[in-house]
Formats: structure tokens, sequence, C-alpha cells
């Protein structure tokens, strides 16, 4: 059984519709390429705040102040 976890900053703007095209993309992938059964593949997608996600020793809300 494949699992997919996607992590995507918690900012509000990704739609319920973006995320359903998130999840049959990846399972779609996953049995286009490699044969997978799609039944069994599960994704799940994780939302984090900005603060605990990090690039280069900064976080993510520090980066965004930055560049406006």
């Amino acid at each position: 059984m494949p699992y997919v976890n996607i992590k995507i900053t918690r900012e509000g703007n990704v739609t319920p519709e973006q995320k359903q095209a998130l999840i049959e993309g990846a399972t779609n992938l996953l049995h286009d390429v490699l044969g997978k059964n799609k039944k069994t593949t599960v994704v799940v997608i994780d939302e984090v705040d900005t603060d605990n996600w990090g690039i280069g020793g900064i976080s993510v809300t520090e980066i965004r102040k930055r560049n406006n």
C-alpha cells in the first residue's frame, strides 16, 4: 500500500478543490509510473504553520517578512 505525505504551508489559500487535485494527481502518478493500485494508495496532506517550517535556518514566516 503506497503512502504519500504532501506537506504544504498553512496560509489559508489552498482550496478543497486544489487538495483534491493533489490527492488525485499523486494517486494517478503512482499508478501510471509504478503500476500501484489506486484503491490502496493513501495520500495525506499536512498543512504546517510557517513558524514551524524552516529553510536555510530561517522560518518561512521570517523569510516572507524579509521579502515584503
